[in-house]
């Protein structure tokens, strides 16, 4: 779900003037500005090549054309087009085809994947390929790919699987199985998918983590002026008390497909927010009710400083004071 500043909808002239646009702040850490195929985030046994992935490659590392990804025991997060993370799980391999903003390929060699898709435009073509299936990600959502079992899950969105010459459209908490012998997608129970599947909690504490960043940056922004340096809309944006790019949106807010916030800084310094009856106090729970629009709700209940807001308590004692260390990354394009 997503609600912009005052329910406007950022136009297209907006968006066109950030095609191609680079972001960044200070250079003050040798990281680059993202692109398709950047690493994120690595735990456990994880490569390229001859390439071992610890810490240090994290948003220093890009996956380019015809290089495969692998993990053993451990799992990997890789950037895609602004706002679309791929997860890769333990024992398994990914390759990037195409890593182009308009036209953005991986394929799913061996194992599982999953894609949280936080904004899709039009002009993203966005494809995940596995054997024997090509499929097209056409809303944001949450998508599981699974090469062993040969099997597209689809949590939240809408896909179209090309398999056996036929297009298949798989919409939420529907799956489809390529050893089938019906070309139809099926439900599947996701409660019970939730509590077992390892990548899928995964991937939703490192959303959760992201919502968090995304909040640290969005306020830190604001603090220094939204329209200041290193700020430029929509996009990455590197966050060096997670270690990690994070995606601010914009203007206004939405909800990840696992339900954790993410803020522009045009709105985060409204902490917390009545939304409808519902209030939400940036922790990544949505709110009872959701009503249209938002409203200031009591500026005393913003818990100080630009740094964590009252969630999980995770990095709660940390707090900046500056822009140093931040930049963007990723064209922003519609």
């Amino acid at each position: 779900m997503r609600l912009g500043k005052c329910g406007t909808v950022i136009g297209s002239g907006f968006l066109a003037a950030l095609l191609g646009m680079p972001m960044w702040g200070s250079t003050s850490d040798n990281r680059h500005t993202a692109m398709p195929g950047t690493l994120n985030y690595v735990e456990g046994q994880a490569s390229i090549g001859d390439q071992t992935l610890d810490s240090h490659a994290e948003g220093n590392t890009d996956l380019q054309n015809g290089q495969v990804l692998e993990t053993g025991n451990g799992k990997a997060e890789i950037l895609l087009v602004p706002g679309v993370y791929l997860r890769l799980g333990s024992n398994s391999s990914v390759k990037m085809i195409s890593n182009s903003l308009t036209n953005t390929e991986m394929a799913i060699r061996r194992g599982q994947a999953m894609v949280e898709v936080d904004e899709l435009y039009h002009e993203n073509y966005l494809r995940i390929s596995q054997p024997g299936a090509d499929t097209r990600l056409m809303k944001t959502g949450l998508y599981d790919f699974d090469a062993t079992n040969g099997e597209v899950r689809v949590f939240d969105g809408k896909a179209v699987v090309r398999a056996d010459d036929h297009d298949i459209t798989v919409k939420k908490n529907h799956e489809f199985a390529l050893n089938s012998t019906k070309l139809k997608a099926r439900s599947f129970n996701k409660d019970q998918v939730t509590k077992s599947d390892d990548l899928y909690r995964w991937s939703s504490l490192r959303s959760e983590y992201l919502s968090e960043a995304n909040v640290n940056a969005a306020q830190m922004y604001y603090a220094n002026g939204w329209y200041g340096p290193g700020w430029w809309g929509p996009g990455w944006y590197w966050d060096p008390w997670f270690s990690g790019f994070t995606f601010l949106p914009a203007d206004g807010f939405f909800y990840s497909p696992f339900g954790w916030g993410f803020y522009s800084p045009l709105v985060a310094w409204r902490a917390p927010l009545v939304i409808g009856s519902g209030v939400h106090h940036f922790n990544g729970n949505r709110p009872v009710a959701i009503g249209h629009g938002f409203r200031n709700h009591a500026v005393t209940a913003y818990h100080g400083g630009y740094g964590m807001h009252g969630g999980t308590g995770m990095h709660s004692g940390m707090h900046t004071s500056g822009m140093a260390g931040f930049h963007g990354g990723g064209a922003v394009h519609r």
